[in-house]
């Protein structure tokens, strides 16, 4: 491709469909990557990735393919030789921020011939981002989905010989690969994935259509990858999955309650997260499990969308806002500090006003830690972007100022009633505003800013509580003991 780069103005180049034969998959896999380890050495990456967790654990997973094909990460990008675009496809303006990106980095072919651009992820899943690449930006020189990035290695050797966009989109997932390298960057926290897709379908969601059904991973291979992270220094982990809650349905044994034990039963591991939750099956066991696994942090990321059964119902969510509200209330019966977060949508269509005040009314009434605000942005292929959207774009920012307005006061007043008080805080590292400052997490996932010695970075301390905004606390170390597991 690299003979072609002075000509792609007037070059109209073929998307092609390689045909991949399925059956032997991990065989060959594991043939490729042998064949080519090493075969990059002295190359330089990038991936830029936007969106969930899942996608940011996909990002590992393509850096530990790369690194072992030898290739080396960069943050500048007039060094990379290959520049990989991770997607979401959740809301039309991360498409369009992407496509923005990949148009903003052509230019760099000029100063390196050999440069190739991928784009991978949610968005290549969709038939319109495919049509899109085709038609509107042939100098993109890969591009792959959600379901074979392990294929990687391949389409890269593919690319560098091709005059032609390689585009490989599998509709749906063979097999679920366990043993893929991965390149994790934080020495303390590491994502564990412990199911793929998701068999919801709420009617504004492109996921079950990109991520497609729900698959999980055995236990005993989750456990055996959480001691493997151990026993390489990692102290927290995070499971992974569209729909937590879901997790071994399919294969008939464990459920997540189980699961979270049996992680947080791991010798050496100091604190188990999970995400993301669905309230329409988050059962008693799982309360339980939360409850009584000491090392499962005190805090639920439970979406809830919005306060209207209406608006549930037309969303296809699955419960109802006195079902949502009798959920939180066990939860915080059984977990009396649980710090609660949620999702929340304005200006779904037909959305009222007075189902917008419900909302702020269940705001006001669960009383959240955290919300994530967004405007609904209609996702062509989901069932809801036929629905007719009379709200205007200006009652739906007016909306959604108002949501954050009262979620921002509650936000506040959570972190105030911390003043003075004693909190166990892991230390991630420095601050990404102040590097004289360090960060870490409380259990509850409250972010703490502190003055500390930067040899505490990876550890827990206690520390009192002497300030407290919206989004952030102000602390002190009260004692130079070090917390074990």
């Amino acid at each position: 491709m690299s003979n072609h780069i002075e000509e792609l103005d007037q070059l109209a180049i073929q998307v092609t469909r390689p045909v991949i034969e399925k059956t032997d998959l991990r065989a060959m896999t594991d043939a490729v990557r042998k064949e080519l380890v090493g075969s990059y050495k002295g190359k330089r990456y990038m991936i830029r990735t936007y969106g969930c967790q899942m996608n940011a654990h996909d990002t590992e997973v393509m850096a530990g393919l790369l690194e072992t094909m030898g290739y080396e990460p960069t943050h500048d990008e007039t060094l990379a030789d290959l520049i990989l675009f991770n997607t979401c496809a959740v809301r039309e303006n991360a498409e369009n921020k992407v496509f923005g990106e990949v148009g903003r980095v052509r230019p760099l072919k000029h100063l390196n011939p050999e440069l190739l651009i991928g784009v991978c992820g949610c968005m290549p899943q969709e038939k319109a981002v495919q049509e899109k690449i085709q038609k509107t930006y042939p100098w993109i020189d890969l591009a792959f989905g959600t379901h074979n990035l392990h294929r990687l290695p391949e389409l890269i050797e593919t690319a560098r010989a091709s005059q032609e966009t390689v585009l490989e989109v599998w509709d749906k997932a063979q097999y679920i690969l366990d043993d893929l390298p991965k390149a994790r960057k934080d020495g303390i926290h590491a994502w564990v994935n412990i199911q793929y897709g998701c068999n919801k379908f709420c009617t504004y969601c492109i996921v079950p259509y990109t991520r497609g059904r729900e698959r999980s991973r055995t236990l005993s291979s989750i456990v055996e990858e959480v001691k493997g992270l151990v026993d390489s220094g990692y102290k927290e982990i995070t499971v992974l999955g569209q729909n937590v809650n879901d997790y071994g349905i399919d294969l008939g044994d464990a459920d997540f309650s189980d699961l979270l034990r049996a992680v947080g039963g791991v010798d050496g591991v100091e604190r188990v997260r999970f995400t993301t939750s669905n309230p329409w099956n988050f059962s008693d066991r799982v309360i339980a499990a939360i409850a009584e696994t000491k090392t499962v942090c005190e805090h639920i990321h439970l979406p809830v969308q919005s306060g209207s059964n209406d608006v549930l119902r037309k969303m296809n969510r699955g419960y109802t806002r006195e079902y949502y509200a009798k959920l939180v209330e066990k939860i915080r019966t059984a977990i009396p500090h649980v710090s609660l977060t949620t999702d929340l949508i304005v200006g779904f269509p037909t959305e009222t006003e007075a189902d917008f005040e419900q909302t702020l009314a269940l705001v006001q009434e669960m009383s959240y830690d955290t919300a994530y605000t967004f405007i609904y942005s209609p996702r062509p292929g989901t069932p809801a972007a036929r629905y007719e959207d009379p709200i205007s774009a200006e009652i739906k920012k007016e909306r959604l100022n108002r949501l954050m307005n009262l979620q921002n006061e509650i936000s506040r007043m959570h972190n105030e009633k911390l003043l003075g008080h004693m909190v166990e805080v892991m230390i991630e590292g420095v601050s990404r505003t102040n590097e004289h400052v360090l960060a870490g997490r409380t259990r509850t996932n409250k972010i703490v800013l502190l003055d500390a010695p930067k040899e505490l970075i990876h550890e827990t301390v206690w520390v009192r509580i002497d300030g407290a905004q919206t989004w952030t606390l102000r602390g002190t170390i009260v004692s130079p003991q070090v917390i074990t597991a």
